[in-house]
């Protein structure tokens, strides 16, 4: 899984700084906001053909990484 997220990139002067797929400028967010239209993965792939399959995988890990923190309450 940690060569998964090595696909995850962020450049603070790329896309404003926000997690990006391997350099380019599609951000983890376009990804997830396409699944959440609900397109499946072959059909980001065709729309975006610049991806790979293991792109999305990561994307959808890192998001998944992100908002597993615990969260304390006093």
């Amino acid at each position: 899984m940690p060569e998964l997220l090595r696909r995850i990139t962020v450049n603070p002067k790329q896309c404003g700084g926000r997690p990006c797929i391997r350099g380019m400028r599609i951000r983890v967010s376009d990804v997830l906001d396409l699944f959440a239209t609900g397109l499946s993965a072959e059909q980001i792939l065709e729309e975006m053909p610049d991806l790979q399959a293991d792109d999305l995988k990561a994307a959808l890990l890192y998001a998944s990484r992100k908002l597993n923190h615990p969260v304390l309450v006093a």
